[in-house]
């Protein structure tokens, strides 16, 4: 079901169950069926959204970022029958950088992931991530101001 004021780019393919309401897709993005992606938010060009992945309000996911649904791909291959998808859930305000690789995880509310970050771990909400493999680097506050200090890059 595509909200009002969608845009969806050129060649894109957007299979997902729910596309909130001003929410913009970039060209080249594919988003696979059983997706949910809230209102207000943008997707980037280039991105790969598989099923299982939910993406709340007010999002930005940046350029050519991958997300993934299965953190063992090899795991009882070639037996993989009635595989099911692990979830990734970004909630509302969340940041992720172009060209970020996000795992089945859980992105609290608030929280900024790096550009070219490799995500395979939760994080909490307000929480700066970035590195491959990503590791947490600042704190968002409730005012909008930003440290980095808590651990050096």
């Amino acid at each position: 079901m595509l909200g009002e004021n969608v845009e969806i780019g050129w060649h894109s393919t957007v299979w997902a169950d729910e596309v909130g309401d001003n929410t913009r897709i970039g060209r080249f993005v594919e988003v696979q069926e059983r997706v949910k992606v809230g209102k207000n938010s943008k997707i980037g060009s280039y991105c790969f959204i598989p099923e299982g992945v939910t993406i709340g309000d007010n999002c930005f996911i940046g350029p050519r970022c991958t997300f993934t649904n299965d953190k063992h791909p090899f795991l009882h291959w070639p037996e993989k029958r009635g595989w099911t998808p692990e979830a990734t859930w970004i909630a509302d305000h969340a940041v992720i950088g172009a060209g970020a690789v996000i795992l089945p995880v859980k992105i609290c509310e608030g929280s900024v992931i790096g550009a070219g970050a490799v995500l395979t771990k939760n994080v909490g909400p307000g929480e700066i991530w970035a590195g491959n493999p990503a590791r947490k680097i600042g704190k968002v506050w409730p005012d909008g101001s930003f440290s980095t200090k808590e651990v050096k890059l």
